[in-house]
């Protein structure tokens, strides 16, 4: 009896052994190239495609866009072929490959014809889209491979460069790769409110989808450095590129949209000199109202925050009013950053980024099925009103 159980214990230890073999149809990753970041810009062929396509390797295409695919870690060959974006000298943490076409899934079929290594984008972190493409053609269009692709995963960011692509795709930073550097920067919203919430390719999708207007965070390029720097708009119906909101503007959206804290007030004492409120708490109701056919807005904001920075400190016996005078002002200031971004909102683009239909469709949705197909056009004569209170709560430390 024991030496059965024996054998029983044998056999079932050999029937385990045979389901956790391992991964037959796994792949190493040493044997893979994985690409972190994809750009995407107005088609410009490199010296390598110009030189392959005059020996007769080419394939019969349009040129319509080049991809550019950040590889980390970069490749073991420095001098690897249609390589751009990396600095001369040195190795770097990456590559940046380009090939110009007019279809992005024929494209990464093509890096299979000159590299040992096939492309994976498990890793995807970064898409960035430069602003000349996205007037010419829409979003959808663009990213249609990226969205059906299921090696892609729905999580990497979207951004909308002012230069091409593969610049911002670039450091001088040896040791940095910059898919990573981007998705990082995103990271200080809270410090910030001129960061837009991170706009993921699922998020985009939904957007699209949805017909609606959307923002998308600008970043700049200069010298081998990226900066974020303002939003592109996109029109809902053609996911085309139509303008683009500034850091000012950004700084009146944050005011309106629930973002609960990040951002920097700077205004002038009665000498002249500087004075910084910082923003620690905000609470912001968008109250829609439905009288007929008519439909208004008020927005209620209550903010919070440290005086963080005053060059003249004035005495301390005149600090309260003071405080309450420095109040007003930051008040004044919020409230003249609201009506400078809703004025291009509602009257330059006559589009809505700023979420105010949310607010309708959820307090009156037998109003918002109404105007919904047409909501941009509707919003751009849409009565909003406004009011900011913001409270000192810590006038910070001093010296006497």
């Amino acid at each position: 009896m024991i030496r059965f159980f024996m054998l029983l214990r044998v056999a079932f230890a050999l029937s385990v052994l045979l389901v956790i073999s391992g991964c037959w149809s796994s792949r190493e990753i040493e044997e893979l190239s994985v690409y972190v970041g994809l750009g995407i810009d107005i088609a410009k062929e490199t010296e390598f495609e110009k030189d392959i396509a005059a020996q007769g390797g080419t394939y019969p295409k349009n040129n319509y866009l080049t991809a550019t695919v950040q590889i980390a870690p970069g490749s073991s060959n420095s001098k690897q072929s249609g390589q751009s974006g990396s600095p001369a000298s040195g190795k770097t943490s990456y590559s940046n490959e380009q090939l110009t076409g007019d279809s992005l899934l024929q494209i990464f079929r093509q890096f299979a014809l000159r590299r040992d290594r096939p492309l994976i984008g498990h890793h995807l972190k970064v898409i960035v889209v430069s602003k000349d493409i996205a007037k010419k053609y829409s979003l959808v269009q663009l990213l249609d491979f990226v969205l059906r692709d299921n090696d892609i995963r729905p999580n990497c960011l979207v951004l909308i460069s002012h230069h091409r692509a593969v610049d911002v795709l670039t450091s001088d930073d040896p040791s940095r790769i910059p898919a990573f550097y981007l998705t990082g920067i995103t990271s200080n919203s809270y410090l910030s409110n001129k960061i837009l919430d991170p706009v993921l390719l699922s998020k985009l999708d939904a957007q699209m989808q949805s017909g609606s207007s959307f923002l998308l965070q600008n970043v700049l390029y200069s010298n081998g450095e990226d900066k974020f720097s303002g939003g592109s708009i996109f029109d809902g119906k053609t996911t085309k590129f139509i303008g683009e909101l500034s850091q000012t503007d950004l700084e009146g959206l944050s005011w309106i949209k629930p973002k609960e804290k990040g951002g920097v007030l700077k205004t002038y004492n009665k000498a002249g000199f500087t004075v910084v409120y910082e923003m620690k708490k905000k609470k912001t109701k968008v109250i829609p109202k439905v009288v007929g056919n008519d439909i208004s807005f008020h927005v209620k904001v209550d903010s919070e925050g440290w005086l963080m920075e005053d060059w003249i400190s004035p005495e301390r016996e005149e600090k309260g009013d003071y405080l309450r005078e420095l109040e007003n002002e930051f008040s004044e200031l919020a409230e003249q950053q609201i009506r400078q971004v809703l004025y291009k909102l509602q009257h330059t683009y006559k589009v809505d980024v700023a979420d105010f239909r949310d607010s309708l469709r959820i307090k009156e949705p037998k109003t918002w099925k109404k105007v919904k197909d047409d909501w941009d056009n509707i919003f751009s004569t849409v009565p909003i009103t406004y009011e900011v209170k913001t409270t000192i709560t810590n006038p910070g430390s001093s010296t006497e």
